[in-house]
């Protein structure tokens, strides 16, 4: 029995460590990025073994806030900006020896964004009616590429481990996605519709080539619990891309502005993985979740346009694991959030400067993953990919 609950621990715990990504909060762009991992549960793998996933994610962002204080008034009176984002990361992982393994990610995205202020306006003089209109974009993300290796040989070290990973983020999803706007004309107040690129929230890629850094560790604290952590920064050297924050034109008098900023993200999660009933392979997760945008990049300039920001969120969970399948269902609510002062607030010499983002309250996230191929790993426990009631 104390074999069966140590594997289904392990395995609910890889599954949950490695199989949650990085969702775009809203109007802060957190591209959909590995959080402190490979694709889903592509770790710990023995050797000769390959992986497919599938995790979908979806979120709605309504809520605007200017540092960490709310304007609960734009939901008042209906002004706020709504992103409604669907995702799904289709994964594929391939395990070289028992510590090392590779994988690939790439999304597909569907997003719909709803405002008053892009088209009419939100004032009741320029936009009586309050009439909101949508722009979109659908299509797939920015490919990503990583390798993960496990410090500690995994067949003698089966209770405690500590991974490091190097990824690349390649620029395939489109940085400059166009849709149909609206605006009223001056002379007789009709609709007149014009194109131009959608905001940067709801584009599909960045435009940058990145590097990512990424750590995870677990360490068994009882029969049943299990303490998990991951870390991730992604690194975006690139300045800017060739989307114009609005409009067709440089706008007079905003340089640092004019264009989308290629931004980099970071994420954490530490929490606590527990096995309700290990015959069934079913556990149970609490933790917390950190992810964001910072204002100034680690490696190159920082200007353009961007809207950084973080949001701190508890994350219940669910893992079930039957045979070599196993899903995840994870909902992060969000207990904070923050959308701090970008490159451009800091250049305002008053200080008074500060824009604000849309987030979201919630997101859902769930994870289907197959394994197949391999060999047993010799461990004191039994492999991942083994039934549970064997």
């Amino acid at each position: 029995m104390q074999k069966h609950v140590l594997l289904t621990l392990v395995s609910s715990a890889f599954l949950l460590i490695f199989s949650q990504t990085t969702f775009a909060q809203g109007c802060v762009a957190i591209r959909q990025m590995g959080c402190g991992g490979s694709t889903a549960g592509s770790s710990l793998l023995t050797k000769g073994q390959w992986q497919a996933s599938a995790n979908y994610r979806y979120f709605r962002s309504y809520k605007h806030f200017r540092g960490a204080h709310e304007e609960k008034e734009r939901v008042e009176l209906g002004t706020e900006v709504i992103n409604k984002t669907h995702s799904l990361d289709l994964g594929l992982s391939y395990s070289l020896s028992n510590r090392f393994s590779v994988s690939a990610t790439l999304p597909v995205i569907s997003n719909d964004r709803s405002s008053l202020y892009e088209h009419y306006g939100n004032s009741t003089t320029a936009n009586p009616e309050q009439k909101r209109f949508h722009t979109g974009s659908f299509g797939i993300g920015d490919l990503r590429l990583s390798g993960t290796y496990w410090l500690l040989n995994p067949e003698k070290h089966v209770k405690s481990n500590v991974a490091v990973g190097l990824g690349v983020k390649l620029p395939t999803g489109n940085e400059n996605v166009n849709d149909v706007f609206h605006k009223r004309k001056a002379t007789d107040g009709l609709d007149s519709a014009f194109t131009r690129p959608v905001d940067q929230s709801i584009q599909l890629g960045d435009g940058g080539v990145g590097v990512s850094l990424e750590v995870q560790a677990f360490t068994s604290l009882s029969e049943r619990a299990l303490l998990y952590f991951s870390g991730f920064y992604m690194s975006n050297p690139r300045n800017t891309n060739n989307t114009l924050t609005r409009g067709g034109t440089v706008p007079t008098g905003e340089p640092l502005t004019a264009y989308h900023s290629v931004a980099d993200q970071l994420a954490g999660r530490l929490g606590v993985n527990y096995v309700l009933w290990p015959a069934k392979g079913l556990a149970v997760n609490a933790g917390g979740r950190l992810e964001g945008i910072p204002s100034k990049d680690l490696i190159g300039d920082s200007e353009g346009f961007r809207r950084p920001g973080y949001v701190v969120s508890a994350e219940p969970g669910l893992s079930f694991q039957r045979r070599n399948t196993f899903i995840t269902l994870n909902v992060p609510v969000a207990l904070y959030r923050n959308r701090v002062k970008s490159f451009y607030d800091l250049a305002d010499p008053t200080g008074q400067r500060h824009g604000d983002a849309a987030f979201a309250d919630y997101s859902i996230n769930i994870g289907l993953t197959l394994r197949f191929g391999g060999h047993k790993m010799e461990t004191p426990a039994t492999p991942m990919w083994k039934d549970a009631k064997e």
